[in-house]
C-alpha cells in the first residue's frame, strides 16, 4: 500500500510539474481590433513612465486619451483638447525632455496647430497655428536633438518636412517636399500620400506613410528611405508593406511604439467593412526589419496573435 501511495504522489507531482511548465511557456495572445469602438482612427501612442497613452481621431470635435499597460487592454480617459470647431483629426503628441512638457500637434479644418500640457493626460492649452492648408503633423527628434515636423500639404497630399527651432517655433528654413503620390497603389482611390511617421535605424531614415484614399478598403502603408531626415527619399520597391487581406480592410495611418522587450509595434486603424466610408477601429500588429534592413509589417483581423511583451527579456 505504501508503495502505491508513493507512486501516486510521484505521478501527481510529475503531472503538476508538466502543467506548470506548460503554464510558464504559454504565450499571451491578443485579437484585433484591440479597441473595437467604432470611430477612433489615426492613432498616436507614446510611452511615458511605464504607461502607454493613445490619442486618436475621435468624435470630430475633440481628442480623448486612452491608457494601457500592455498595448492590448485600453481604458478611455479624459478629453484633453477641444478647439471649439469641427473636423478635429490626426493628433500627434511629442514629449520634450528639455522642458518636460507635452506638445499636441493637431489638425483642425485643414490647419495644423500646437497645444501644450504638463502631463500626458492633462488639458492641452492652444499655442497657435503652424501651417494652413495642411494635415497630419508628426514631430521627430533626431539623435542630435534636432527637431523635424513632418506634415501633409493640401491640395495634392504631398508630405513635407519643416525643421523646427523649438517644439513651438519653426526654424528659418523653408519646408521641403519629400513624398508625393506617384505609384499605382497610392492612386487606387484618389492620389494620396499621408500619415507620415519617421523611424531611424542604423543611420537610415524610414518614412512610413499611407497611400490612396483613407475612406477606401484599399488604404495601405508603405515607406521610403533616406540618409537624411530632409531627404531625398526613395520609395521602397516592395510597397505597400501593409495592405488589405486575411480579413483586414483598409489598414493605415498609424504610429510605431516599442514593447517592454524592445519589439516594434504598429498601432493603426482598419475599416470594419465596406458599409460606411469611415467605419474604423484600432488595431496593433508587429513591425520588423530583416537582415538587409528591409522593413516588414502585417495587418490581422480576428485571429489570435502573440501579444506584446510586458517584461524585458
Amino acid at each position: 500500500m505504501a508503495k502505491k501511495i508513493v507512486l501516486s504522489l510521484i505521478v501527481l507531482s510529475s503531472a503538476l510539474g508538466v502543467a506548470g511548465l506548460r503554464g510558464e511557456s504559454k504565450t499571451p495572445t491578443y485579437v484585433n481590433p484591440v479597441i473595437d469602438e467604432i470611430g477612433p482612427a489615426d492613432p498616436h501612442v507614446i510611452l511615458f513612465e511605464g504607461k502607454y497613452y493613445l490619442y486618436p481621431t475621435g468624435d470630430n470635435w475633440s481628442y480623448h486619451v486612452y491608457t494601457s499597460s500592455d498595448l492590448v487592454h485600453w481604458t478611455k480617459g479624459p478629453q484633453v483638447f477641444k478647439p471649439g470647431v469641427k473636423n478635429v483629426w490626426a493628433p500627434d503628441v511629442f514629449y520634450n525632455p528639455a522642458d518636460k512638457k507635452f506638445y499636441l500637434y493637431y489638425t483642425v479644418n485643414m490647419t495644423i496647430g500646437v497645444a501644450v500640457a504638463n502631463k500626458p493626460d492633462g488639458k492641452f492649452v492652444d499655442r497657435g497655428v503652424l501651417f494652413k492648408s495642411a494635415i497630419d503633423a508628426h514631430m521627430f527628434r533626431d539623435d542630435d536633438g534636432k527637431l523635424y515636423l513632418y506634415y501633409v500639404r493640401r491640395p495634392g497630399f504631398r508630405i513635407c518636412v519643416q525643421r523646427m527651432k523649438t517644439p513651438l517655433q519653426k526654424a528659418p528654413d523653408k519646408p521641403i517636399q519629400i513624398i508625393k503620390p506617384t505609384e499605382p497603389w497610392e492612386k487606387k482611390r484618389g492620389a494620396v500620400t499621408e500619415g507620415p511617421w519617421m523611424l531611424k535605424r542604423n543611420k537610415t531614415y524610414y518614412m512610413m506613410y499611407s497611400g490612396t484614399g483613407a475612406n477606401s478598403l484599399d488604404y495601405a502603408v508603405g515607406y521610403a528611405t533616406s540618409k537624411s531626415p530632409t531627404g531625398p527619399f526613395v520609395k521602397h520597391p516592395g510597397n505597400p508593406i501593409i495592405k488589405r487581406g486575411g480579413g483586414a480592410l483598409g489598414p493605415g495611418h498609424g504610429c510605431v511604439v516599442k514593447d517592454a522587450a524592445g519589439k516594434l509595434w504598429h498601432v493603426y486603424h482598419q475599416q470594419k467593412d465596406g458599409s460606411k466610408p469611415w467605419n474604423r477601429f484600432l488595431c496593433i500588429d508587429p513591425l520588423w526589419f530583416d537582415a538587409k534592413g528591409v522593413l516588414h509589417g502585417k495587418a490581422t483581423r480576428g485571429t489570435q496573435q502573440p501579444a506584446p511583451a510586458t517584461q524585458r527579456k
